[in-house]
């Protein structure tokens, strides 16, 4: 359940840009609602496909290739220091093959997920140490390990740190510091990935007539997949990354990226930012999270295909195993809410678990952060050694939050929206308690949003209208696939598609018909009925079938026209504040106690229905009567649950209600839940 939020239009704006750059008036539009409304703005996202920001303007560059320079020189051994997931390793396939081609004593290290985590260690850099290495220029890494930069200064061995994360109170003692988010760095453009940040040094490496077009003609497919992968804003230098990069992706010669679309099916096929989100990046963080990334690099650097192909079929293995891990977690989750419902009840949840695989929890995280549409960390427990992984909704600063409980931390790490953490399992409790307090304190929480762009008329949708969106691609984090809202369409026909898997919806407004796809949806998880009148957010696209083509309207959500899902989720919010025991007012009350004619009228519903699974309860509440607040049918379902009147469980929004015969009559008052109610109600009376 999500509050949908419609965009404003300045129409004025849209239709000057109109006339300058006489663009089809819907990305007028659509520039217009993004920010893009000076000249050199949407000149810049429009056309620019080279230019990117001075690399010399970031703090620190000119030192660090002094420094390596000095390495080449002097023929001394290099090793670049990476890290595990995508942009990692992108970032370290793109400083060694550049330093392997400009004649550098050139090696890799990046470490074992498993065995020793994100970052500089101690241990590692021993073995470094006995490679022979006298430089290590860190990637993606480096900024926070102090310590270990000082232990390898004691070796003898210089660093050069490249980083994009946030720094702490103190710097590593390098020979240079790159990281555009020290407080003394003067660059404009702050949010690059570590690939961005390494090939900015490649760039200043080529020194001040760097031909920054053949760098990128070179480079630009890593710096795609790096930049997607850890989701940066694809504006700015990013889009020039991302647009120079599916060039070059779609006419690749390099032998492992080829090699990775063939094993991820995308082989002869157009790829876009999508196919590298959803089936490149999965495959390369896979290695990372099951096995070795330096398979990953291997496979990015290698010019031997039959070798690529083995590695890519392998880390293509990997992603399909880190699912069936990622099921079984998210059934071990179910598990536990269904035997603690609580958990989900409050403002940030905390799951912890035993044994959990360390490199899928992130993920895990993510996906139940969106089934309950709120920030949620996710701990795995070895004995007492427990790491955990967050991520967060638009609006809740998830680092702040973790960082106001630093001191039961044994090291933590990340950005608003997502989170690493070590602590010891004695420490989960009131981590949980001390997490939850903070978001309490920081206001009412943000509600999980569906940002929609416009509202469009469906007699405007056409192939045309599909084809000129091509001129905002490629879309991605900052730049999201504009999602449509249609409004007051009749529901005319439900049909399966895939065995079930998906569903085709026909719907009409009186005068026009469309049908939709609902992917990921079957019939039995549809909620809906022929003859409703729903609203739809949705996605365009064109389809190509035997030269034909056709407009293809993805549905993102669904919901009956003229519900405010904003009074739902405040309403359920209520609810979920009483049962986590926060003080409410007697306003708040009245609005979650339901009156005996609420209970009669739910009851009824229920009984004439008999029995219900995976309802979601936001349909139920709008079948029944959609001016009973969302908090009233919560209570009441579990109060009559309480006395033996239906039997009902409730996960993730949806719920499975069966109404048994009863033959005794039964007192509303001695459900626990209505008592607990009453007393807090009275409570707050005296």
């Amino acid at each position: 359940m999500k509050q949908w939020s419609v965009a404003k239009l300045n129409k004025e704006n849209a239709g000057a840009i109109s006339e300058r750059y006489e663009l089809p008036p819907i990305i007028c539009a659509l520039m217009d609602i993004r920010g893009f409304v000076t000249e050199e703005d949407i000149r810049d996202f429009l056309f620019n496909e080279s230019t990117i920001e001075d690399p010399f303007e970031l703090k620190d560059m000119d030192k660090a290739c002094e420094r390596i320079h000095k390495a080449l020189n002097n023929g001394e051994r290099i090793c670049v220091y990476g890290d595990f997931d995508a942009d990692g390793v992108t970032s370290t396939s793109l400083l060694y093959s550049y330093l392997d081609t400009v004649g550098a004593d050139v090696t890799y290290y990046i470490p074992a997920r498993d065995s020793e985590g994100y970052g500089m260690h101690n241990e590692a850099i021993d073995k470094i140490k006995a490679d022979g290495v006298e430089l290590i220029v860190t990637v993606d890494n480096g900024i926070s390990a102090v310590e270990e930069v000082a232990y390898a200064k004691s070796l003898g061995i210089d660093t050069v740190v490249t980083d994009h994360h946030l720094p702490g109170d103190k710097l590593p003692e390098a020979y240079a510091v790159v990281d555009m988010h020290r407080p003394d760095c003067k660059s404009k453009f702050k949010t690059i990935s570590g690939v961005g940040v390494a090939f900015k040094l490649v760039c200043a490496l080529e020194g001040e007539y760097a031909d920054v077009d053949m760098l990128l003609d070179n480079y630009s497919d890593l710096l795609s997949i790096g930049t997607i992968g850890d989701i940066m804003p694809l504006v700015k230098d990013n889009r020039v990354f991302v647009k120079r990069g599916l060039k070059s992706i779609n006419n690749s010669d390099r032998a492992g990226i080829n090699a990775l679309c063939e094993a991820s099916g995308l082989a002869n096929k157009e790829i876009s930012a999508g196919n590298i989100s959803f089936g490149l990046v999965p495959r390369i963080n896979a290695a990372g999270r099951l096995g070795l990334s330096s398979d990953s690099v291997t496979l990015l650097t290698t010019e031997d295909y039959s070798e690529a192909q083995k590695i890519a079929v392998k880390i293509s293995d990997d992603n399909t195993e880190r699912q069936r891990i990622e099921k079984e977690i998210i059934t071990d989750i179910e598990e536990l809410i269904s035997q603690n419902p609580g958990l989900v009840n409050d403002r940030v949840i905390i799951i912890d678990g035993d044994n959990w695989h360390q490199g899928v929890i992130g993920i895990v995280s993510a996906r139940v952060k969106d089934m309950y549409g709120k920030p949620c960390i996710i701990i795995t427990k070895d004995g007492d050694i427990c790491k955990g992984s967050g991520r967060s909704i638009e609006g809740f600063d998830i680092w702040k939050a973790v960082s106001s409980c630093s001191d039961l931390l044994d090291h933590y790490g990340g950005h608003p929206m997502a989170v690493g953490l070590a602590l010891i399992g004695e420490n989960i409790s009131e981590f949980r308690r001390r997490i939850n307090e903070f978001a309490k304190n920081n206001g009412e929480m943000p509600f999980d949003r569906l940002n929609i762009d416009l509202k469009l008329n469906s007699s405007a949708l056409d192939v045309e209208l599909a084809k000129d969106l091509k001129y905002l691609a490629p879309f991605g984090n900052g730049n999201p696939v504009p999602v449509f809202q249609l409004s007051r369409l009749k529901l005319t026909g439900i049909t399966p598609l895939a065995s079930d898997k998906h569903l085709k919806l026909s719907l009409t407004n009186g005068k026009n018909r469309i049908s939709a796809l609902w992917f990921f949806t079957s019939t039995k998880d549809n909620p809906f009925k022929i003859g409703d009148e729903v609203d739809l957010a949705v996605n365009l696209d064109v389809n190509v079938y035997k030269n034909t083509e056709s407009l293809s309207i993805i549905i993102k959500d669904i919901k009956f026209s003229n519900v405010d899902y904003t009074d739902y989720i405040r309403s359920n919010r209520l609810y979920e504040s009483f049962e986590s025991g926060e003080k409410l007012s007697k306003s708040h009350l009245l609005n979650i106690i339901p009156t005996r004619a609420d209970f009669a009228l739910i009851y009824r519903h229920l009984r004439d229905i008999g029995t219900l699974s995976n309802v979601r309860l936001d349909v139920l509440l709008y079948r029944i009567d959609p001016k009973l607040t969302y908090a009233k049918l919560r209570v009441a379902l579990r109060a009559m649950s309480e006395l033996g009147l239906i039997e009902y469980s409730n996960s993730a929004r949806r719920a499975s209600i069966n109404v048994p015969e009863i033959h005794t009559k039964v007192n509303l008052e001695d459900a626990p839940v209505i008592k607990r109610l009453k007393e807090v109600y009275q409570s707050e009376q005296v």
